[in-house]
């Protein structure tokens, strides 16, 4: 946290305390409960949005860190804050556009020539530049915090590939699968990347900035980097299990899979595996999964996360000098394949169910369209804080198109909808209030 002096009576917080407080009142965090999780937004009043998406992350996020802390007590000193844990889970998402992947692959696209986009690295630009607690400085976090975010912790231009793809034709043929958002910081932020990494020796940032070719996702063309915090590594298996265990749930209430489904692909694809209780247990789980009564498919859900939370041990990387960086959270070997195969289920029978892509390929043409317009005359178009920005940037050479990217990705499903109808339907629409930024 940069110097920061602000006279709070009796105020005996920790900075991880304030941390998680910025944080959880921010507005980049309340949009979260109008942006779309997996089913979008207005399909259902039952189902997860990111905020409450989030909301679980962080509960199952302590739930893993208290568990280590039993399993490890010489290393209670790097578990020592639940409040530094819950924010890392509730801010990991903040980032992220309107209509999910579908808004995330849009704003990527329009950003192709001007350091791309991707929702982790607007989450980290959010916290740092954006959300306005300082003038500067965004939230101003502790740079424990920070690091704890930074799930692939190197600047876009050490991460990208360039493939030599030439611009679609109609940005209604614009496949997703072919324009894949580099996962990484962004260029414009490199100066408080290197701040958040300057506390570590000349080896451990190095190290934490390696990347490499991976098969994850199949056909990826750009690297990766290998490396992240301890802190970092509880929230996204924190993150992996709601995904696949809480996202699931959603889809078995709305009856989008059965359990013929579950028994084929889920528990055929299991048998194979040593632990004795998890074969056992995935056997038999299916019948209460798939119940009509509810208090049976709660248990259910409730054995499988805390079987995944269980089965989290901490594993030493040596080449790190940094605590933090030398020990990692990691699931047992036959957990982890559990887990893979149902976020795998999830995205093969929910995610990709047609119905579920024309809503993502919609929000996509949403956001596309929205960008090109504020790129055409953005002085004229935008909000006039947001137009000001602009007119800052082109001045200073410092990017202008960010702050269109910033602008968009910071609107919720249902205002990029109205907006867009607003801008481009013939039909006489009540004016949307744009006096109040995003």
């Amino acid at each position: 946290m940069l110097g920061e002096v602000k006279q709070r009576r009796n105020d005996h917080r920790s900075p991880f305390q304030r941390d998680r407080a910025r944080i959880l009142h921010s507005a980049a965090f309340r949009r979260l409960q109008a942006k779309t999780q997996v089913l979008g937004i207005g399909m259902n009043d039952f189902y997860r949005t990111r905020l409450t998406h989030s909301l679980e992350v962080s509960q199952i996020g302590t739930g893993i860190a208290a568990q280590l802390r039993r399993k490890y007590p010489q290393l209670k000193y790097l578990l020592d804050s639940m409040s530094l844990i819950e924010s890392l889970c509730l801010a990991h998402d903040i980032g992220h556009p309107p209509f999910g992947h579908g808004g995330e692959i849009a704003l990527h696209y329009m950003m192709r020539d001007h350091g791309g986009f991707e929702g982790n690295g607007q989450t980290f630009r959010i916290l740092t530049r954006l959300e306005p607690y300082t003038p500067s400085w965004g939230m101003n976090l502790t740079r424990r915090t920070l690091l704890g975010v930074l799930k692939y912790p190197a600047p876009f231009s050490q991460l990208v590939i360039d493939t030599n793809q030439k611009p679609v034709n109609n940005h209604r043929q614009l496949k997703p699968s072919e324009w894949p958002a580099v996962k990484g910081i962004f260029d414009d932020d490199k100066p408080i990347l290197e701040w958040v990494l300057s506390s570590l020796t000349d080896n451990d940032k190095q190290l934490i900035m390696r990347s490499e070719q991976t098969d994850t996702p199949p056909n990826y063309p750009h690297l990766k980097t290998i490396y992240k915090s301890l802190d970092c590594s509880i929230m996204e298996l924190a993150d992996d299990i709601a995904y696949a265990v809480h996202d699931l749930e959603d889809a078995i209430v709305m009856e989008i899979v059965n359990r013929g489904q579950w028994q084929a692909y889920v528990v055929e694809q299991l048998q194979s595996i040593n632990d004795v209780w998890l074969k056992a247990e995935i056997l038999k789980i299916g019948d209460k999964l798939f119940s009509y009564e509810h208090h049976l498919r709660k248990d259910a859900i409730g054995t499988l996360v805390n079987a995944f939370v269980t089965a989290i041990n901490i594993k030493t990387k040596p080449e790190f000098n940094e605590h933090l960086l030398k020990y990692h959270a990691e699931l047992e070997a036959d957990f982890a394949l559990a887990l893979h195969v149902l976020k795998q289920f999830v995205y093969k029978f929910v995610i990709r169910k047609p119905e579920i892509q024309m809503l993502e390929y919609k929000g996509q043409q949403i956001v596309m369209e929205l960008f090109e317009a504020f790129a055409s005359d953005p002085e004229r178009l935008l909000p006039l804080n947001t137009a000001e920005r602009w007119s800052n940037a082109a001045t200073e050479d410092n990017n202008p198109m960010r702050v269109l990217a910033d602008y968009i990705s910071g609107m919720t499903d249902e205002f990029a909808a109205k907006l867009h109808q607003q801008l481009f339907s013939s039909k006489t629409t009540a004016i949307l209030d744009l006096s109040r930024e995003l």
